[in-house]
């Protein structure tokens, strides 16, 4: 029962958030270009859902190939960077470094570079996704007890081969944790390099109709990427879970 509880009270919140706000929308009356009420939101969503749609599958294609490329460069930094500790004491510092500059600051210089195409938003996604799936998997390959290692090591294994076997493995609930978080991010990474420039996609969308004041569907768009951020959580929770069922205890 108290588990229930828990999973109904961010239920009931939400929904309550919701009806205080179209209150206060209908109570004060407030214009729909200064702020639309729940109830406009979902009209809205319904008219555009067609464009919404069309748009969105552009957004979501551009997020799974960044994450994409994102895994594969991470994986390949992790084992460098443990196989190599003078690698990771200079690659390291050079990641959180890249934390610090702001995606919509990047996005201008890579359109500059890359042109207007699909290549500057796979990139911008690649650069959000990345750091989340290195560091996890970084972190979870140091963490692996070298007893164990040394056990494949001394029936014969080579080096590569004793991370095929036991460092890899053991390290993929650390990389689904990272991949977690990317897979959140990649859909506001796509976004962010439409945004910029991009004759589709969500983030096209969103600023065509900002720039018309049309809140109701600017709040449409939003609840779009918000739900589609979450379902790309939830592949990679939805993968862990089927995967791996000895974590599901521990979630």
């Amino acid at each position: 029962m108290k588990r229930y509880g828990q999973r109904f009270m961010p239920v009931a919140v939400i929904i309550g958030l919701l009806l205080i706000w179209e209150g206060a929308v209908r109570l004060f009356q407030i214009p729909l270009y200064v702020l639309p009420s729940p109830l406009q939101v979902m009209k809205a969503l319904a008219e555009e859902s067609a464009t919404l749609a069309g748009h969105a599958v552009i957004t979501v294609a551009e997020a799974l190939i960044g994450i994409g490329i994102s895994m594969a460069l991470a994986v390949f930094l992790g084992i460098v960077m443990d196989c190599f500790p003078l690698m990771r004491q200079g690659i390291y510092p050079i990641l959180v470094v890249t934390q610090t500059v702001p995606m919509i600051v990047m996005a201008p210089i890579l359109i500059i570079y890359m042109g207007f195409g699909i290549g500057p938003k796979i990139l911008t996604v690649v650069l959000m996704c990345f750091f989340p799936v290195a560091v996890s998997f970084s972190d979870g390959l140091a963490q692996v007890d070298q007893e164990y290692v040394n056990l494949v090591r001394s029936y014969g294994a080579s080096q590569w081969k004793a991370y095929g076997l036991v460092k890899i493995p053991a390290s993929i609930p650390s990389l689904l944790s990272g991949l977690k978080v990317a897979a959140t991010y990649s859909i506001s990474g796509a976004v962010v390099g439409e945004w910029i420039g991009a004759q589709r996609g969500l983030g096209y969308y969103l600023l065509r109709v900002k720039n018309s004041y049309m809140l109701d569907r600017v709040f449409a768009c939003v609840v779009v990427i918000i739900f589609l951020s979450l379902c790309m959580n939830g592949l990679i929770r939805l993968y862990q879970y089927r995967a791996l069922p000895y974590l599901r205890k521990k979630e």
